[in-house]
């Protein structure tokens, strides 16, 4: 299969998935079942701060519950969390890709692909990993989507899945998850991959299933 053929297939099914959600009712709103904050300050090795946003980007990505902090663990390195939840999504009112929201501010794609990780043993996660460059500043992000128990790392089979969660599920509530570290010290994809692996687990009792 073409590089071609692959990118005017998954187009095709975005598209199709976008328009049939039009049309779907998108079932009642899920609320957390605690705040994106009780998420631990201290994660493994990693002390985290917050950083919290201007009401004006709270507003602009529409989020019903978010969290902005930067982790340290003992290299010194910082990692950014951001996770922002959704009780439900509307037609006009659903998450923001990282791909579509970072060149907005300025930030320039060099590399995007998807690595597989062992969480534990028998669990296995896919990640979004996409480069990012601004001026002389490179950073590494890790993303996913996360609802209903599962990982997407896939735009497109997020929205697949949102369109079939809202009719057998009558649930169309999801989060997503984000960690970008500058490309310093040692290894910036082993550093934000142990990260995320700590923080899933933690996250597995905030984002309902």
């Amino acid at each position: 299969m073409t590089s071609s053929f692959r990118y005017w297939t998954m187009s095709f099914t975005l598209i199709v998935a976008t328009a049939g959600f039009h049309f779907l009712p998108h079932g009642h709103d899920v609320s957390l079942p605690k705040p994106l904050t009780s998420l631990p300050l201290s994660l493994g090795p990693w002390r985290g701060v917050e950083t919290p946003f201007d009401e004006s980007v709270v507003r602009a990505v529409a989020v019903d519950d978010y969290l902005s902090r930067v982790y340290r663990g003992t290299d010194g390195e910082p990692l950014g969390l951001y996770i922002g939840y959704y009780k439900s999504q509307r037609t006009d009112d659903t998450i923001h890709s990282p791909q579509n929201c970072l060149p907005g501010t300025g930030w320039q794609p060099l590399k995007s692909r998807y690595i597989l990780v062992a969480i534990t043993e028998g669990r296995e996660v896919k990640f979004h990993e996409y480069i990012v460059q601004k001026g002389l500043d490179l950073q590494l992000i890790l993303y996913w989507y996360q609802s209903h128990g599962r990982t997407i790392a896939s735009e497109y089979q997020a929205k697949i899945a949102l369109v079939v969660d809202a009719i057998y599920l009558h649930r169309t509530d999801s989060a997503l998850v984000r960690i970008n570290t500058p490309f310093t010290g040692k290894s910036p994809e082993d550093r934000a991959v142990a990260f995320a692996t700590a923080l899933l687990g933690q996250l597995d009792g905030i984002i309902p299933k």
